[in-house]
């Protein structure tokens, strides 16, 4: 059975930083392109960053961008999320997903994605 498990997130204070994990079980994470996304209470869920197959390409939103950093540990099937200088607005549930189709690439176009994990909450106070 293919499952992604998302663990990292906490309540942190404006400024402060966490490392987001997406851990696989049931396939290889290497063979898809991985992507991360966010949900705010009541906005809809928006892409944060995705990382290609072989690592070539990686793309952030511009919210984001300077701040997070996305990578991959193959020996451990994971895929990371670096999140630093947290702003309040960073708030929601952060989701990862794996996309069977692409290769070399990913985007952020959530529909896209094939495979999702339960999410995991990060709250930063101001």
């Amino acid at each position: 059975q293919l499952q992604l498990v998302e663990s990292g997130g906490g309540l942190v204070q404006t400024g402060g930083s966490l490392r987001l994990s997406c851990a696989a079980s049931g396939f290889t994470l290497d063979d898809y392109a991985i992507g991360w996304f966010r949900q705010a209470p009541g906005k809809e869920r928006e892409g944060v960053s995705c990382i290609s197959t072989d690592t070539s390409s990686t793309y952030y939103a511009n919210s984001v961008k300077g701040r997070f950093t996305i990578s991959r540990d193959t020996a451990k099937n994971t895929v990371y999320l670096q999140i630093n200088s947290l702003k309040p607005e960073d708030t929601g549930v952060y989701y990862c997903a794996a996309d069977v189709h692409l290769i070399g690439l990913c985007v952020l176009r959530k529909n896209d994605y094939d495979y999702w994990g339960q999410g995991t909450q990060v709250t930063v106070s101001s």
